[in-house]
């Protein structure tokens, strides 16, 4: 919501402080101007970009009002997630974890952890680890390097949609001059009219300057980073899945692959040490 509250600001404060100076605010709607900006900004990264990408834009907006997907409450679910598995691993073996990693959507194990169950990405992501480990990998650096690769492809999607906006942002204040300057062509077309004409042409166009600018800077690029923020807040719960799953590779407890989890997240959504422990010790027995 930070977001759609920063650009409440923005307006309030542009148009309320255009409108105190005695600005009339019929003068700023524009509307040809405004097509000739977003119309020019939208063909241009449609340009620039995939498919993909273009898809992915269209969900970005929504992420970065909702803000990062995962919460301290979900953090913590995850970390209990790994506890039960971690555990049935120690005490069972590997191939007690079959049945869940192949059958995912029917895991008993797995819906315990509604946030994560609902996560295909997620489950797909743990799924795999655990069969290469059912299989017989047990190099935990090679596991480490697989795993960075993957994460940096995610990586890579969430970055295209970040440089995506951005590109558009650092356009929008050049393609708002592009509008004044045809704003200029049309006002020396109709230079033999009075002055009070020319004054609204003039001042028309000086609007397409104006709009480009604001848009950039006041929106389009402040957007870019926001989603890049929630992005890298996200990618943390791969991240402590990674760490979980490396510990337990090299032979640690639950209790302490957990920890090794925790200490990857970010503070302000990092249960402590206690509450992990208290909420793992409240699970039933993995089976």
């Amino acid at each position: 919501m930070t977001v759609i509250l920063g650009i409440v600001i923005v307006i309030a404060c542009v148009i309320g402080g255009y409108m105190a100076g005695g600005g009339h605010l019929g003068v700023l709607w524009q509307p040809f101007e405004f097509v000739i900006i977003l119309g020019a900004g939208i063909g241009a990264t449609i340009c620039a970009n995939t498919k993909a990408t273009l898809k992915a834009i269209g969900g970005a907006f929504g992420r970065m009002v909702k803000g990062p997907a995962y919460s301290k409450a979900d953090y913590l679910e995850l970390l209990c997630l790994q506890y039960q598995v971690f555990k049935l691993a120690k005490t069972k073996g590997m191939l007690a974890l079959e049945q869940h990693v192949e059958n995912p959507g029917e895991s008993t194990l797995f819906a315990q952890f509604p946030k994560f169950h609902g996560d295909h990405h997620a489950v797909d992501f743990v799924c795999d680890y655990l069969r290469l480990m059912s299989l017989g990998a047990d190099k935990p650096h090679e596991i480490e390097s697989l795993m960075d690769q993957e994460l940096e492809v995610h990586h890579l999607e969430e970055a295209n949609v970040s440089s995506a906006l951005a590109g558009l942002g650092d356009g929008l204040p050049a393609l708002g001059i592009v509008a004044a300057v045809l704003g200029v062509i049309h006002t020396m077309g109709s230079i033999s009219e009075p002055p009070e004409i020319l004054g609204k042409l003039i001042g028309a166009a000086l609007v397409g300057t104006f709009s480009g600018i604001l848009a950039s800077y006041g929106f389009v690029a402040p957007m870019a980073s926001a989603f890049t923020r929630v992005a890298e807040e996200d990618t943390r719960y791969y991240e402590c899945l990674k760490a979980g799953i490396l510990a337990h590779m090299a032979g640690n407890a639950p209790t302490v692959s957990v920890e090794y989890a925790r200490k990857t997240l970010m503070s302000h959504v990092r249960p402590s040490f206690y509450e992990v422990e208290e909420a793992a010790n409240g699970l039933p027995q993995p089976g």
